[in-house]
């Protein structure tokens, strides 16, 4: 028989389930087990030595597990965590107020951390390492230097662009992760953790659907199993089968392979605008209305993993698999002909 959701469930806002849904602890953290090896491992030398854990800096695509590891180490710690990010941190003053705000051991997170002004950088380097920050007072004549001792903490870096984080700043992490994307066990995994959270009945078949179709990311497989969920609510008595599961997701433009609706028409528009490439960041997301930023960010990371995509030094261009999977004949290119002739 199907599970009923419960009156609290349902009336609970999408923020607060997403909140409920992040693991509190190493053992339910699913996935990304050599990073959490690392980290379990780390907590326990700091704990055992009465010192606080290590800066630590967190690199990946959006939706791995950053901010949640965050919280964890956090718990596992037994302190507090501040969270803030990079663009937030306007002037020194703003860190500054942070730091000074902090307890000893407390960590202090700061999310998107190559997006922090580098004046402000500059302000973390003394005090990732000693501990203090100098903080100029007055211009001109009457400017001065004062020096804050603050307290003992942890900086938790999270980037989904480590390249542009400079070396100083890296440099000051004692621990330095990549999170990579999930696999489709592990998503069905979180997919079933998720669901009894939910309270919703996922069999195998359902769960594996829904996983396939995730993009090997965490918060992509939640926010799929809460629309699943929705549907299922509606239209099968709160059950998830597959057949639920495949006309849910068909509902809502994501095709059995993950792509969503964006993601087809970056291909599409690759393939019959471009003949098939090469074609420049900026010329594509003119073409299918889109920041460049956000193709470059969030789309193309999983296009170029599933080979959809390849970069060259003239541009973008689709694979010999994005034509297969869209069941188009590739475009024959014309033959360049020697300079000169």
């Amino acid at each position: 028989m199907a599970k009923k959701l419960t009156t609290e469930v349902l009336n609970k806002p999408d923020k607060e389930l997403d909140i409920s849904l992040r693991p509190s602890r190493f053992r339910d953290f699913i996935g990304q087990q050599k990073v959490r090896e690392r980290l379990e491992l780390a907590v326990e030398a700091a704990k055992s030595r009465g010192d606080v854990l290590d800066h630590a800096l967190l690199s990946g695509p959006p939706g791995l597990g950053k901010t949640t590891l965050a919280y964890i180490l956090a718990e596992a710690m037994d302190v507090n965590i501040k969270v803030t990010s990079g663009p937030v941190i306007d002037k020194p003053g703003d860190l500054a107020g942070l730091l000074t705000s902090l307890e000893t051991g407390d960590i202090l997170f700061i999310d998107e951390i190559h997006r922090v002004q580098r004046a402000v950088e500059e302000y973390l380097y003394s005090a990732m390492e000693d501990f203090v920050l100098d903080i100029m007072i007055d211009q001109g004549p009457n400017a001065r230097s004062v020096r804050l001792e603050i307290p003992k903490f942890t900086l938790i870096g999270a980037t989904t662009r480590s390249g542009l984080i400079s070396a100083p700043l890296r440099s000051r992490f004692g621990l330095s992760n990549r999170l990579d994307y999930y696999g489709v066990g592990e998503l069905q995994s979180i997919v079933e953790r998720s669901a009894k959270i939910l309270n919703v009945d996922v069999d195998k078949e359902g769960a594996s659907e829904i996983a396939r179709r995730s993009r090997g990311t965490p918060r992509i497989v939640n926010n799929l199993l809460k629309r699943v969920r929705d549907y299922a609510q509606i239209k099968a008595d709160n059950k998830v089968t597959r057949s639920v599961a495949d006309k849910a997701l068909e509902m809502l433009d994501i095709d059995k392979y993950g792509l969503d609706e964006m993601d087809k028409r970056i291909l599409e528009t690759i393939m019959h605008k471009f003949s098939g490439g090469p074609v420049g960041l900026g010329s594509l997301a003119v073409a299918v209305g889109e920041e460049s930023d956000t193709i470059e960010e969030v789309y193309e990371p999983y296009l170029i993993q599933e080979g959809y995509i390849s970069r060259t030094p003239k541009g973008r261009v689709v694979t010999d698999v994005c034509y297969e999977r869209f069941g188009i004949k590739p475009k024959k290119k014309e033959q360049e002909l020697p300079f000169g002739t």
